[in-house]
């Protein structure tokens, strides 16, 4: 007999952050999509101006690019822009996933502020981008889980919510206080909701990854530091994909994990574990 994942056919899957072609949010899409999902993909409508250039050579469309793939499996896609950040937005996206699906099953709230002017030790962060961080990666994880959290209680067929964290909530390194201290905030809030919403049949879980190959890492990527910190801090040898995380959401949304909620797992190749194994 063939093992498999069950209590994914058919089922709703949201996931924010999705759009960039190298990335986690593409592999959960496809995945869950793989898996027999129907999957909405919402992303911050970036310009095309600013795609990285394997995305410009290879003509991606963003969102619209990761929908016509789910397409392509077989299963139905809803492309939406929207800003997490934005409650009425969060309202707004979740107004058309009830038009288009009837409500959601599974809510993956994978967006995260881009790396940038928030990687800085403290004494020279500036407060805006501060703000900017935690609207993005903590509020905009609380208004989407909230508003979702409300729809499903509604619909009482359960579901499942997942956040995407960092190894660096654990890790908490220096010129990390933005983005790792929020994420860290982001597995207090779901352990909290997983304590609040079980009762309803709705789980809570984060997964939280190491060092993945994506657009965001480019300007690590392929360089000799990149090379010399996976062989001296990931006790696996080498950097995640996006399928690497994908493969435990897809887990974590099935019946099989039914007994499984309030959980950060870090998928990081023993990075948080053993941070310095190879020397």
């Amino acid at each position: 007999m063939t093992f498999t994942l069950t209590g994914l056919d058919n089922k709703v899957a949201v996931v924010t952050g999705a759009g960039r072609m190298l990335s986690i949010g593409r592999a959960i899409a496809v995945t869950l999509a793989k898996a027999g999902c129907d999957v909405v993909v919402t992303g911050s409508g970036r310009s095309p101006d600013t795609y990285p250039e394997e995305e410009r050579q290879a003509g991606w469309r963003d969102i619209e690019s990761v929908a016509d793939e789910i397409r392509a499996l077989g299963r139905r896609a809803l492309a939406v822009v929207s800003n997490v950040a934005d409650p009425a937005a969060v309202e707004s996206l979740a107004d058309q996933v009830d038009k288009a699906f009837g409500g959601a099953d599974f809510i993956i709230n994978n967006h995260g502020s881009a790396r940038g002017e928030d990687r800085v030790h403290v004494v020279d962060l500036p407060v805006e981008v501060w703000r900017k961080v935690v609207d993005v990666n903590l509020n905009g994880t609380l208004y989407m889980c909230r508003t979702f959290a409300q729809r499903m209680i509604a619909q009482e067929r359960g579901g499942v919510m997942i956040n995407i964290s960092t190894v660096g909530s654990k890790l908490l390194a220096a010129t990390n206080a933005a983005y790792g201290s929020t994420k860290l905030a982001v597995n207090g809030l779901s352990t909290v909701l997983a304590q609040e919403l079980g009762q309803y049949g709705i789980r809570v879980n984060v997964v939280a990854p190491g060092v993945v190959e994506t657009s965001r890492m480019d300007d690590m990527r392929h360089t000799e530091a990149w090379d010399a910190y996976i062989q001296n801090r990931i006790s696996m040898g080498r950097a995640g994909t996006g399928d690497d995380i994908a493969d435990m959401i897809a887990f974590l949304c099935s019946d099989q994990a039914s007994w499984v909620s309030g959980q950060t797992i870090f998928v990081d190749g023993g990075q948080s574990s053993a941070p310095l194994r190879r020397r």
